[in-house]
């Protein structure tokens, strides 16, 4: 009788394991790995080493509270030499004494989540079971079998492996970008993601049936979703809020970075962060997709429409000075942020795999949760109403025509020929390089196309919007160059008279503190109506001066005014109107970086920036972080305020843990400037060896 096989130690080989499978990063102290992958562990017999025919290796795999077989959350397999790629398997591959190393497998198609592993021994029928440790499973977008399988390598390293990004905000007409630290591969992030999941409510109705579903991208996805919002009182991450009072949290225009926010949730006890609005949630979401290994992106649509009644038409009043005249419940947000998530749709027809669109900014419930999507961008751009999920309301987000109103001062009501565009230069951060791609393509078709009149009649909607008219007046609104924080500038109503003859009209000038989702403020700006002959073939400018003064206390930390221009064409009584989101843009901020980047070398970064107001600046604060280049974040408190026209300046010192192409990315908070951004790429040499 051969003597008991005895397991003395083991090691599951976290370093190159990760490496192998791209989780190195991940900064945790733990086996990470990816589905559908092999991975390799050690391990260690007292006495006598592994022999073939004599003893028998078996293990167990198992994730979540309820493991079983049927549900995909338990596993029992054998050592064997030829694996199946359809279940889990173990196979020898290196035998040295008493050293056996063995390469463990799971199927492209597991559960993800943390597992617990445990090795049987059995020799005459004599067993024993040791319990050799816990490791995760995430996603495997390198492999072709897995639903979230990328074909492209700079694809996968800039929508899964890498930590920063930009986000698009500003206006269709004065488009900008933040920049964004989603900080997926930190420490703690994988844990309180996966927390995440185990915390969401339909874990909580029913763990077995949630466990054996989250080999689904689809189903994760909708979760995500659902968990970065709390409006379904789910103990989701972020509170929402637009009003601009935000003393008992965080402005929203205030974060950089995902991490912290998600280290607030987890510390407070899963209590939601104070605030967030579309880009925080948005990257948040990219956050945790990333981190389980889903490619994702954020997206940034510009006049996006909030259509609650789902005809596809904005409808808005104003009365002949061009102010609003009554509330509507639909609204044109003047940029929104979504996520884009890559996957198979096994579940839909063919045609519909690759980027869909999740949006977990809280707006309208699906199935009775704040939550949309996974939906199809595909399916967007053909307007298949019918497929899953919620295709409707992204439609109406990119599509939806807007129909000026002006309401007379007789009551009468006047439809305005021209509509606003709604749903343009959709925009993302390029592959692999710090500048703008524009994906509309991918939701619409050309304007005025075959396709687009075909997309339309499926999906019940005869398209209003009338084109640039070349006959008649045209009216637009242009802006002088200058428009920044603590000046004074100017805009002009534009009239061009196309036709041949000379026209009589009247142009009104308004201009209106504006939040990004729509809401109007108070007034900051107004002309008399003005009436003017305009010759055949001519040009006419009405110039409307926006004070500082009048606007210093209105703007919101949108920094964003709204100016209408009415023409009233006094031939044909016909009424034009012409709308115009202006950003009032904050000051720069410099980043200079002293002495020559090296990994794990100390590296001074110098920060300034220079008050561009008439008046002081108070309790002033830098937020500085950057992955790989700080300790999670720097706050640094200036005690001086910062007097008109003075700069603000001070010096940090910052030790680069990773080499390669970092951001360093900067927030500065003030009484009177708040949410201002920079950002400066440090390439870090490697360690010399």
């Amino acid at each position: 009788m051969a003597e008991d096989l005895l397991l003395e130690t083991w090691d599951l080989q976290c370093d190159r394991n990760g490496r192998e499978h791209r989780t190195a990063d991940m900064g945790c102290k733990q086996l990470v790995v990816r589905r559908g992958q092999p991975f390799t562990i050690t391990l260690r017999f007292s006495g006598r080493g592994y022999e073939e025919g004599v003893d028998k290796l078996s293990f167990n795999v198992e994730t979540g509270p309820c493991p079983s077989e049927t549900s995909g959350t338990s596993s029992h397999f054998v050592m064997t030499d030829c694996p199946e790629e359809s279940c889990w398997s173990a196979v020898i591959q290196q035998e040295d004494g008493e050293s056996l190393s063995v390469s463990l497998c799971s199927p492209a198609n597991a559960c993800i989540g943390r597992y617990s592993l445990t090795l049987e021994t059995c020799t005459d029928y004599q067993g024993s079971s040791y319990q050799i440790g816990d490791f995760i499973l995430l996603f495997n977008p390198w492999h072709p079998e897995d639903t979230v399988f990328m074909r492209d390598e700079n694809e996968l390293r800039e929508y899964v492996l890498s930590q920063d990004g930009l986000i698009y905000q500003g206006t269709s007409d004065y488009i900008y970008s933040i920049p964004w630290n989603f900080g997926q591969f930190e420490d703690e992030v994988l844990a309180i993601c996966l927390n995440m999941l185990d915390i969401n409510p339909k874990h909580l109705r029913d763990q077995n049936r949630d466990c054996s579903r989250r080999n689904d991208p689809v189903y994760i996805g909708r979760v995500v979703s659902a968990m970065v919002n709390c409006n379904d009182e789910d103990r989701g991450v972020l509170f929402g809020r637009w009003d601009n009072y935000y003393d008992d949290g965080m402005s929203p225009m205030a974060w950089i970075g995902s991490v912290d926010i998600l280290k607030r949730w987890k510390k407070f006890g899963c209590q939601p962060v104070k605030y967030g609005q579309c880009w925080v949630f948005a990257a948040v979401a990219c956050t945790v997709m990333r981190c389980l290994g889903i490619p994702s992106r954020v997206v940034t649509n510009y006049n996006s429409a909030h259509d609650t009644n789902a005809n596809l038409t904005i409808d808005r009043y104003i009365n002949e000075s061009g102010e609003q005249e009554r509330q509507s419940w639909d609204k044109i947000w003047n940029f929104h942020c979504w996520v884009e998530s890559w996957m198979a749709r096994p579940d839909l027809a063919a045609g519909y795999d690759g980027w869909q669109v999740l949006d977990p900014t809280p707006q309208e419930k699906s199935e009775g949760v704040y939550c949309c999507g996974p939906a199809p961008v595909k399916a967007i751009k053909e307007g298949d109403m019918l497929l899953k999920y919620d295709i409707p309301f992204i439609f109406a987000e990119v599509n939806a025509d807007v129909v000026y109103w002006v309401v007379q001062g007789d009551g009468m009501q006047k439809q305005s020929i021209r509509s606003s565009d709604v749903g343009k230069y959709i925009s993302t951060k390029s592959i692999g390089r710090d500048s703008r791609e524009d994906i509309t393509h991918n939701y619409k078709y050309p304007e005025g196309s075959e396709e687009e009149r075909a997309v339309f009649e499926k999906a019940e909607h005869q398209k209003k919007s009338i084109g640039e008219e070349d006959e008649g007046l045209h009216l637009r609104i242009k802006v002088s160059e200058g428009a920044n924080k603590g000046s004074d500038f100017d805009v002009f109503a534009v009239v061009n008279n196309n036709t041949d003859e000379e026209r009589v009209c009247r142009v009104t000038l308004c201009a209106r503190a504006t939040s990004h989702n729509g809401t109007l403020g108070p007034q900051c700006g107004l002309t008399d109506p003005v009436d003017f002959h305009i010759e055949p073939r001519a040009e006419k400018r009405v110039p409307l001066r926006i004070l500082y003064e009048e606007y210093r206390d209105k703007l919101t930390q949108d920094n964003l005014i709204k100016v209408v221009a009415l023409l009233k064409d006094h031939q044909t009584g016909d009424v034009i109107v012409a709308v115009r989101d202006i950003y009032v843009e904050n000051p720069p901020i410099k980043i200079r970086i002293l002495g020559e980047p090296m990994q794990n070398r100390k590296l001074v970064a110098e920060i300034s920036l220079v008050n561009p107001l008439t008046v002081p600046l108070n309790g002033c604060v830098f937020v500085v972080q950057g992955t790989g280049l700080t300790e999670g974040q720097l706050v640094k408190e200036l005690e001086e305020p910062v007097e008109p026209q003075a700069e603000a300046k001070f010096r940090m010192d910052l030790m680069p843990r990773l080499s390669g192409l970092q951001k360093l990315m900067v927030d500065f908070e003030s009484d009177q400037l708040t949410g201002v951004k920079g950002y400066r790429n440090i390439i870090i040499a490697p360690q010399p060896m």
